[in-house]
């Protein structure tokens, strides 16, 4: 099964590793720092052994990926990874950036109920099962999420049960959430975001989320 570094070290942009199994053009590797999409998370974009990857997939605790046909890798070859890092960083920010509004949703809905979200490069979305306009709600939501932000907490991003790979996160005034993807170090890091409201169809209510900004601190 792969080490998934990216856990361990999210920063991390290179690393030397081992393919473990070929099949066709789909690898396995000792070790990772590429994360394959996964709770609404794009996978990174990157190399692996300089060539690039398609893609990144996950079976039960297994990370696969597709890469370009014509690889010509073997069991036991020696790979580097590189990802990125400016898409990682990103996606990082704007995860967050979700994690915090969909729980500043929670608090002030209590029966709302979250039925999708992504996370890709230039915004994050969370989709809501609600038959309410919440318009209103955004510039509070927006002016809370800010406050947490500038606060520049630490984030806390540990196992909650590591052989069966779950995973929380955790800030001061929030309760421990499950969640499986990357994380920043701390609040301050996510920068300026906006937040607008969508109408994706009847019963529905969706927030798209947009960094203004660099991060404020790190």
């Amino acid at each position: 099964m792969t080490k998934k570094i990216f856990w361990d070290d999210p920063y991390l942009t290179e690393i030397n590793t081992c393919v473990t199994g070929v099949q066709g053009d789909e690898v396995t590797l000792e070790q990772t720092i590429f994360f394959a999409f996964s709770g609404g998370q794009e996978s990174d974009t990157g190399t692996i052994g300089n060539y690039h990857v398609l893609q990144a997939r996950t079976e039960g605790k297994e990370i696969i990926y597709t890469l370009e046909q014509g690889h010509g890798l073997k069991k036991g070859n020696p790979v580097s990874i590189k990802i990125d890092w400016a898409r990682r960083y990103q996606l990082m920010r704007l995860h967050f950036a979700a994690e915090i509004v969909l729980e500043l949703m929670y608090r002030n809905f209590e029966s709302i109920k979250k039925v999708g979200a992504h996370i890709a490069q230039e915004k994050a979305r969370i989709d809501f099962e609600w038959s309410q306009n919440i318009s209103d709600i955004l510039p509070s939501i927006q002016k809370e999420a800010l406050r947490i932000i500038e606060a520049n907490s630490e984030i806390i991003s540990a196992f909650s049960n590591k052989e069966t790979e779950e995973r929380y996160w955790e800030v001061t005034g929030f309760p421990k959430v499950p969640c499986g993807g990357t994380h920043l170090k701390r609040t301050g890091e996510i920068g300026g975001i906006e937040l607008k409201r969508k109408n994706p169809g009847k019963g529905k209510e969706r927030i798209e989320i947009y960094l203004t900004d660099g991060p404020t601190k790190q």
